[in-house]
């Protein structure tokens, strides 16, 4: 998400090629597994943290490309929505004492830019789902302004046909539609980004695949949604559905989503990456 794109309009022409570039990948990726061209002796973390943007009554406020000149560093960027901004934070070696020294960075890193988007007279706030967001707050209007955000909404819509349908059971009850997909930008998170060798990378996953349960229920932060009281963690059912690209028909099939939990272990990275290729289309 975080690159330009060349073109907006695709022919059949382009999506044979680039076909033929992901196999070309892939079986690069497979030669490169291979012959062990990682490097892994020097681990390092890295972390993308995602935030909404407010105004003074804590109210989403469309303001990114303002706060983004305000802030000034080219760690920060847009993300979906105009409230939503996210920050890359530098990756680093993970040592003894390294936590403590990560947190002091982040923590200035975040203040300084809180400090720069008040001039414009935003804030900034870490929670899973804005409280306070409104599904009028997220059509058409609320798209980041880069064109990269425009057509992958296009395109989401083209392989459905027909508007998106937002479905959540919890204390309330929410039913709706929706003509762009920026109601996913409702979801945002804290990312945390471990860098493993191939060898074990197979481990590391299907060990968070296993405690991710327990993860969602430890961190849940997310119940209000267009001011209805839902599941705890209402970010899993509302990014699956605000990305899924299946009409009706299609789902009855069985045709795996778009965003999904995963079906199986795996035994390589190259599972991954072929499982993308395999079942979803250019």
């Amino acid at each position: 998400m975080g690159r330009d794109v060349p073109a907006l309009v695709f022919t059949r022409e382009d999506r044979r090629r680039y076909r033929i570039k992901m196999q070309e990948c892939l079986d690069a990726l497979a030669q490169m597994l291979r012959d062990a061209r990682f490097e892994s002796e020097r681990p390092q973390v890295g972390l993308e943290i995602e935030l909404n943007l407010v105004d003074d009554r804590a109210e989403p406020t469309m303001r990114n490309s303002d706060v983004l000149e305000a802030i000034a560093d080219p760690a920060w960027s847009t993300e979906l929505g105009r409230f939503n901004l996210e920050t890359n934070i530098p990756p680093r070696r993970l040592t003894a004492g390294g936590p403590d020294a990560w947190e002091s960075e982040i923590r200035a890193a975040l203040n300084h830019a809180d400090r720069r988007a008040r001039t414009v007279g935003a804030h900034l706030i870490m929670i899973g789902i804005l409280p306070t967001l409104r599904q009028e707050d997220a059509g058409h209007a609320a798209l980041s302004e880069n064109p990269r955000y425009r057509l992958l909404n296009d395109q989401v819509f083209a392989a459905r046909g027909e508007d998106l349908h937002i479905e959540v059971d919890g204390v309330d009850r929410l039913r709706t539609y929706a003509d762009t997909i920026t109601p996913e930008a409702a979801c945002t998170s804290t990312q945390f980004h471990l860098q493993v060798s191939p060898e074990e990378f197979a481990g590391y996953w299907n060990a968070a695949q296993a405690v991710a349960g327990v993860q969602v229920a430890l961190a849940a932060n997310s119940p209000f949604l267009f001011g209805k009281e839902l599941w705890h963690e209402t970010r899993v059912p509302l990014f699956e559905q605000a990305t899924d690209t299946r009409p009706e028909e299609i789902k009855v099939q069985g045709v795996r989503p778009r965003v999904w939990f995963g079906e199986r272990w795996i035994n390589s990275v190259f599972d991954l990456f072929e499982e993308n290729l395999r079942y979803f289309p250019a």
